[in-house]
């Protein structure tokens, strides 16, 4: 069970396609496997004029204002859905994802091209589905 609201997750969706359809997302030379190296995968957000988009703003919000255990839910889901864990393995990935936690998770999250389609698969695993 999931301590992270599907709707949550899947207004995390919704605004992770709405920051990846936009072409200002530059990714570092070498981010490394986030499992391995969870603050090597950073995502520099610079829009044209230097704000920062307002989707990415949301996101960044609603990411701060989730309990760390949420958070770390969250990044698990994304794991899940990418196929580093499978299901019988959920409880691995929280432990990986508790013991890897840093206050930067939006944008860890954020430097994931890919990452909405990682969580619609990772809450598919749990029976939830986005309607987007």
């Amino acid at each position: 069970m999931l301590n992270v609201s599907g709707e949550t997750v899947c207004r995390l969706v919704e605004l992770a396609q709405a920051f990846q359809a936009r072409d200002t997302v530059a990714m570092p030379e070498d981010a490394g496997n986030p499992i391995d190296d969870a603050a090597g995968a950073e995502a520099l957000t610079e829009p044209a004029g230097g704000e920062e988009d307002g989707s990415v703003a949301e996101f960044r919000t609603i990411i701060e204002d989730l309990e760390p255990d949420q958070q770390t839910e969250v990044v698990a889901l994304m794991w899940l859905g990418r196929g580093d864990f499978q299901e019988d393995e959920w409880e691995e990935a929280l432990r990986l994802a508790r013991d890897e936690w840093a206050p930067d998770t939006a944008d860890f999250l954020l430097g994931h091209p890919l990452l909405s389609e990682y969580l619609v698969e990772g809450l598919a695993v749990f029976g939830v589905q986005c309607d987007l």
